[in-house]
């Protein structure tokens, strides 16, 4: 068995021994949306093969909301040449969810470990090109939408870096919820040539994150996902940010991550203690060129 499947099973055993209901982000609408599962705490490997994936274990309950002049950082200068505030009238507020902890409790010990994880995908960087990220999972109620968000809060922290969130998962959307925006406009307005990229991007001053909401639903989303307008927003966005990330569906039963993965210069899989089954993990790897998959965040263990 290999080492990422030795982890996998571990996981599973302990989190079905210490779950007594079920935990974590479903995406509709209302307060009633967000059951928080114990704290997130994720790792990503840092090989290709994904032999060395590894977890951490920690004993500290998600942290309670914190006041927002605690959670506000400084709005810094914008690059010359490139124009990250979106238009007048599309700068918001944000009203984080709790468990996006990166911004809200940035020394607890779950921020750090996905400063972990920014620190191994800008290693990795040492040996290819990681400008587009995209976050999947095998299954839906994996976290993979509170991990995205998470991390790019993380990644939009370091200096001169310009960042962009994008929720690419038409059927469940989620993104918008975690930091209190609309749901629409967004990006399926700009693949059905209504909107400009500008008209549906949130800047987030607070936090100096840009955030493109999913938008409707459409009526064909792998379509949209897989056409020339969607590689042509993938290299507008490569072009004018440092980190696009990508929240796209889960891979099963769907084909919406894989059509979106060659776009991608990188792949992160969110698997969840507990949860995710070791062919499910399995079915997920094997949908995506093993070079594109950095790495497998384990999430929810405690």
């Amino acid at each position: 068995m290999s080492r990422i499947q030795e982890i996998l099973a571990k996981a599973e055993r302990d989190g079905t021994a210490r779950r007594t209901t079920p935990g974590g982000f479903t995406a509709t609408p209302g307060p009633s949306a967000f059951v928080p599962p114990p704290v997130i705490t994720p790792r990503v490997d840092g090989t290709s093969a994904l032999d060395e994936a590894t977890f951490v274990r920690t004993d500290e309950a998600p942290p309670a909301p914190a006041a927002a002049a605690s959670s506000t950082v400084e709005p810094r200068p914008v690059t010359a040449g490139i124009r990250l505030q979106p238009p007048e009238g599309r700068t918001a507020s944000a009203s984080l969810h709790p468990l996006l902890v990166a911004a809200i409790d940035p020394h607890s010990t779950a921020a750090e470990h996905y400063r972990s994880v920014r620190a191994r995908i800008s290693h990795r960087e040492e040996t290819m090109p990681i400008r587009t990220l995209m976050l999947t999972s095998p299954g839906a109620g994996d976290g993979k939408s509170i991990t995205a968000a998470n991390l790019a809060l993380t990644m939009a922290q370091e200096f001169q870096r310009q960042v962009v969130l994008v929720d690419a998962d038409f059927r469940g959307s989620s993104v918008h919820a975690l930091f209190g925006l609309d749901a629409a406009p967004g990006l399926a307005e700009v693949l059905e040539g209504e909107l400009t990229l500008d008209e549906v991007m949130v800047y987030l001053p607070d936090y100096r994150l840009t955030v493109i909401p999913a938008g409707r639903t459409p009526q064909f989303p792998t379509e949209l996902l897989g056409s020339t307008a969607m590689r042509r927003i993938t290299d507008a966005l490569r072009g004018r940010f440092d980190r696009v990330l990508f929240d796209t569906p889960a891979v099963m039963p769907l084909a919406d991550a894989g059509t979106l993965a060659p776009m991608a210069d990188g792949v992160l899989i969110v698997v969840r203690a507990g949860q995710t089954q070791r062919p499910a993990l399995q079915r997920a790897l094997a949908a995506f060129d093993e070079e594109r998959v950095l790495g497998v965040v384990l999430n929810d263990t405690v």
